[in-house]
């Protein structure tokens, strides 16, 4: 029987566990320690530590600290580790919580986080959905049901100082280049909610004021949302100090490309089931910088798809060269524009494909002067039929329900 590694209580604060963490450091003790070949069982919080709660009120959206961000299980010591391998790690399954079988989904406001489409929402909005098996559907979003794609949004190894120091460089020069942004150019380390797993006393202080943010993704993985790293898939991880320190978290039941509304999946507390292994030597061997990985062989066969095009001219009509990010930009709102059609309210529209397992594609980069991005919009997960007819489009839904949102405080 595999053996559960890290166990959490969520009755209590992440803050009461010496074997979670929020920070990337080199110092932070391992809690647990694996060999080659072996599997275990992880426990995990919501990226938020339990912060947002099942019900019909966003104001825990709006109000979220997202200093704390993110609660990370681990880290995990693989014997045998040593800087320049790959750490191999199959992700065997992974599951929600019997006691919690829901998640939720939220746009940031735009004075708190924002998002991709902050622009056009900019206000806290939260919808809560259910998990009946491997669906999930929303009280929020009338109208769709699909199947999830469960995966760690976030899970990595720990950095060396080396690199400690060059993240914490490079990101400070982008932040100074405008440092009253908002939403920031960059998360730099900030000690008052910093959370140093077993650390104590004066290297506990030490270790939080420069502990690396871990907002964005980086060389050693980290948050990179990639919603195809579900059961049976494989990763190839760098390593960068003794012992690989592996820790994970931020468990999303579903996610569409890109994590488009920031917190852009449905996160969920829960557990992951994996494997680790070693290839000596193997950043050299593979000219590995960044980790690699193998999708899995199980994933929602979604087989038709409405796919919207973006290109890299703006909503205001201006031209940008070869920009990719206006371009999936412009590729979502058109989505977003035509699920409204059908009686969705636009963030319920923005929800879906956040939630979902759309597609995203850089379909094109040479022809100047546009990018061509496409979303993949699966025409299963709807109860109705959205597909383009003669007739024109139907309103299926009569605007009744919508996704709570709450307005900034001022």
């Amino acid at each position: 029987m595999t053996d559960t590694i890290i166990k959490i209580d969520l009755s209590k604060t992440a803050y009461d566990h010496d074997n979670v963490h929020n920070r990337w450091h080199p110092d932070i003790p391992m809690v647990a320690k694996v060999k080659p070949g072996d599997d275990f069982i992880v426990e995990c919080f919501d990226w938020t530590g339990g912060q947002i709660k099942n019900d019909d009120d966003a104001s825990d959206v709006r109000d979220v600290d997202l200093s704390q961000v993110h609660f990370l299980s681990g880290p995990i010591a693989v014997e045998g580790a040593q800087p320049g391998d790959l750490l191999e790690v199959d992700i065997l399954d992974i599951g929600a919580f019997t006691e919690q079988q829901w998640g939720f989904n939220g746009f940031f406001s735009k004075k708190n986080g924002g998002g991709f489409l902050d622009e056009h929402f900019p206000e806290a909005q939260k919808s809560i959905w259910d998990f009946n098996g491997i669906y999930t559907s929303s009280r929020h979003v009338p109208g769709v049901e699909f199947a999830g794609i469960l995966h760690p949004g976030l899970i990595g190894c720990l950095p060396s100082r080396d690199m400690l120091d060059k993240w914490n460089t490079r990101e400070k020069e982008l932040f100074d280049t405008d440092p009253d942004r908002t939403p920031t150019l960059a998360c730099l380390p900030y000690a008052p909610t910093a959370h140093m797993g077993r650390m104590q006393g004066d290297d506990k202080a030490a270790a939080a004021a420069e502990g690396a943010r871990t907002v964005p993704p980086r060389e050693h993985g980290g948050n990179c949302d990639i919603k195809d790293l579900t059961r049976g898939a494989k990763i190839y991880f760098p390593v960068y100090v003794d012992e690989a320190g592996l820790s994970v978290g931020d468990l999303h039941f579903s996610q569409g490309d890109g994590e488009i509304t920031f917190c852009g999946a449905i996160e969920m507390a829960g557990w992951i089931h994996m494997r680790v292994n070693l290839i000596k030597d193997g950043m050299a061997k593979y000219q590995v910088k960044n980790p690699i990985f193998k999708p899995s062989p199980l994933v929602p066969k979604y087989d038709d798809y409405l796919i919207f095009e973006g290109i890299s001219v703006d909503e205001n009509g201006k031209q940008h060269f070869l920009d990719t990010t206006v371009a999936y930009r412009q590729a979502c709102l058109n989505a977003i524009n035509y699920m409204e059609l059908f009686g969705f309210s636009r963030a319920q529209a923005y929800a879906i494909i956040g939630c979902a397992p759309i597609q995203g594609h850089i379909s094109g980069v040479v022809d100047v002067p546009n990018s061509c991005a496409t979303l993949w919009l699966p025409t299963d997960i709807f109860k109705f039929d959205i597909k383009p007819n003669a007739n024109g489009p139907t309103k299926f839904l009569d605007g009744s329900v919508d996704i709570p949102l709450a307005p900034d405080l001022d």
